[in-house]
Order: C-alpha cells, then sequence, then structure tokens
C-alpha cells in the first residue's frame, strides 16, 4: 500500500478569507438538498455471525466445512488454525477471503462479544495469534528455542512453499482443484474466473522468481529443493513425536502439518501427486501428520 502525500504547488495560493472554499450557487443548493454523510469505517463480511459466544477465526474454506469445523484448504490459514487447537483455545472457523479481511490477509480473528454492548474488538492479524494463544488458551504450547527455528522454518518459507505453490498454481495437471478451490466459489462469469486465474498464476509465479531469484521457474529444481527440504523435517523428527523433542505439539508442528495434511487430504483431489509421493518417502513424516489430525479434529478430519 502506498502512502499518499499532497500534492506539490508551484506558486503560492492566494489567500481566502473565510478560511473556506467558496461553492457556486448551484452546488451549495443542490448540497442543501442531498447533504454529504460520513460513512462509517467498513463492518465485517455480512455472513459474520453478530453475537460471538466463542472468538471466530476467518480463513479459507467452504462454507459447508466451516459448519464442520473442518481444517482450511490453506497452508497458511490452516497451520493457525492447528495451533490455536493445540493451544485450547474455543473458536468457530467462517469462510472469508482477503478482499473482506480487515486486515487485508487471512486468517484474522474476531473474540468472542464483550458483554458490554459499547466495547468492540479490533480483528487479531496472523503475527498476533500466537499471544492471543498464550493468553486465551486453555493449553500451554511450548516454545522452541528461535537457533533451532530458524533453519527449518527457512525450509518451510521458501522451498516447501514454493514447491507448494507451483504444484498448485502453475502445474497445469491440478488447474482443476486450482480453480475448485480459489476460482469457482466466487463467479459464475466466465471471463471473471479465467481472469481471477491468470491473476492467481502470475501472483505465484512472481512470488517463485523473486524467491529463487531465477529468470524461469524451474519445476525441477523447485521438487528438488523440496525434496531435500522434506529429508531434513524427517531427519530432525526422527522417532520423536514432535520436532525439537518438546513435549508437547508446538507451532512448528502446527506448520508443518499444514503442508503435509492438504497433501493427503482426501478433499484436495491432486492430479499432479509429486509433493504427496515425495512425503510418503519419509513415514514419520506421514505419522506425525496422523498424529496431529488425530489431536485436533478426531475423526472429522
Amino acid at each position: 500500500m502506498y502512502s499518499e502525500s499532497p500534492n506539490a504547488t508551484t506558486g503560492p495560493r492566494q489567500p481566502n478569507r473565510s478560511g473556506w472554499v467558496t461553492i457556486p450557487a448551484p452546488l451549495a443548493r443542490l448540497f442543501k438538498q442531498f447533504p454529504l454523510l460520513t460513512y462509517p469505517p467498513n463492518e465485517l463480511p455480512a455472513r459474520s455471525p453478530r453475537a460471538r459466544n466463542v472468538a471466530t477465526l476467518y480463513v479459507f474454506i467452504s462454507d459447508q466445512d466451516a459448519l464442520k469445523g473442518l481444517p482450511s484448504f490453506n497452508p497458511s490459514c490452516l497451520k493457525w488454525q492447528t495451533f490455536l487447537k493445540l493451544a485450547g483455545v474455543d473458536f468457530q472457523v467462517v469462510s472469508s477471503t482477503n478482499h473482506a479481511s480487515p486486515t487485508g490477509a487471512l486468517p484474522f480473528l474476531i473474540p468472542p462479544s464483550s458483554p458490554v454492548a459499547s466495547v468492540t474488538h479490533t480483528p487479531i492479524p496472523s503475527n498476533k495469534l500466537e499471544q492471543y494463544a498464550a493468553e486465551m488458551g486453555a493449553s500451554q504450547v511450548p516454545n522452541v528455542p528461535s537457533l533451532k527455528l530458524e533453519a527449518y522454518e527457512s525450509l518451510l518459507d521458501y522451498r516447501i512453499r514454493n514447491a507448494w505453490l507451483y504444484s498448485l498454481y502453475l502445474s497445469r495437471s491440478n488447474s482443476a482443484l486450482l480453480s475448485h478451490l480459489y476460482v469457482t466459489p466466487f463467479s459464475n462469469s466466465h471471463v471473471v474466473r479465467t481472469t481471477i486465474l491468470s491473476q492467481l498464476r502470475y501472483a505465484a509465479e512472481a512470488e517463485i522468481l523473486i524467491s529463487m531469484g531465477t529468470p524461469t521457474v524451474e519445476s525441477r529444481a523447485l521438487y528438488q529443493g523440496a525434496r531435500e527440504a522434506f529429508e531434513a523435517l524427517s531427519t530432525v523428527l526422527g522417532t520423536g513425536d514432535w520436532f525439537f523433542e518438546v513435549p508437547e505439539p508446538s507451532l512448528f508442528d502446527a506448520t508443518v502439518f499444514a503442508y503435509t495434511h492438504l497433501l493427503f487430504d482426501e478433499r484436495m483431489a491432486w492430479e499432479d501427486q509429486t509433493l504427496t509421493e515425495m512425503v510418503k518417502e519419509f513415514p514419520n513424516l506421514v505419522e506425525h501428520r496422523d498424529r496431529i489430525l488425530q489431536r485436533c479434529w478426531g475423526s472429522k478430519g
């Protein structure tokens, strides 16, 4: 978002005696008939529940899956949805989009309604959810020393994310899945759908190119990087239940799960299953995914 600044002037302005701009008489009469109104700030999406006894997490998810409390199909949203569950936060999920988000991105959370009618809650963006969980969660999620996290977080944020973006957004074999998740639900117009699909692919390609610093997207290099990342994650997990030998799953466990689960989720009709087959090479990562799925969703997942 660009900040606005006043336009520069080429010369001094003539002073106005009253301090106000003089409005021509015809416009003045018009404004008297149709007075200017100051509109309130944009409200939350219309589907937002007005009375909330629990917190509401807005994520990418179908309306049907939201009613069932199922996992989001978006890794960034699923990461925080899983983490809040691990932290014992009582919340519900609601389907939303980036454009409908007050913060400009998903997920975001609205705390429960206050008994004081005049009290309104500011949406909590994803970078504040860890703090919210620490204050409101029933369970304490362990902290992992930052020095251990940095290298492995970069594997998720770059190598695995880049391969995910390529597989879902740029692999033609998964075009139907991409459209089903991010295009078809938002418009019946063929022209609009084609435009949205093109914009999504352009944005994904641009992110990959910036991340890799290459002039073209090379699928072989992306998948090789992802495989090396999964191998490193498998090694650090070892025979333990959770990463870094912590007694309970941490935010990092939720982040890994957000990718591995969606690669095995039957609702994700992957045609190009390159990444899924890749994770199958590391049984401990598959078992890790199953443990978190059972803990957070039981048989519903």
